[in-house]
């Protein structure tokens, strides 16, 4: 078994990962403020440069922390966690445009909120389990012979 110091560290670092991740996906969810904003401009207008000179600067700054993001953990845990974009958007609509938030909406955000959590919880307890099987401390004992 891992001691204690190291688990929680490893713990400690995991929730650093997931708040940038989380914090990453609030900021991707700018980008369709700004379309939104854009389709209110007129066409070729400074405004709707700007929007979408705006886009541009959030996507690439997203493409380049992504990357960073899906170096330090598994793939399919990000990809579930983007589901989390449905969240930011319902807020960016309330604070930014006023747009009504409806119970639909919550109870559509509450269960991208669920399969989230869920998966998190399975994905971290697979981690735990491929870690003590590598470290040899998972059922088959005490990892000496007998």
């Amino acid at each position: 078994m891992a001691p204690q110091g190291r688990s929680d560290a490893r713990g400690a670092s995991r929730v650093k990962l997931l708040l940038a991740l989380h914090a990453l996906l609030g900021l991707y969810s700018l980008s369709d403020v700004s379309s939104k904003l854009a389709a209110g401009q007129s066409f070729l207008s400074w405004g709707f440069i700007v929007c979408y000179g705006v886009i541009i600067a959030i996507l690439g700054t997203y493409a380049i922390a992504w990357q960073q993001i899906i170096k330090r953990m598994p793939l399919s845990s990000a990809y579930a966690n983007r589901a989390i974009t449905v969240v930011w958007g319902i807020f960016w609509g309330r604070v930014i445009f006023g747009e009504a938030i409806t119970p639909g909406k919550v109870v559509g955000a509450a269960m991208v909120i669920a399969g989230v959590v869920l998966f998190a919880r399975l994905d971290a307890r697979d981690e735990e389990a491929d870690g003590a099987t590598a470290t040899g401390d998972g059922a088959g004992g005490r990892g000496d012979a007998a």
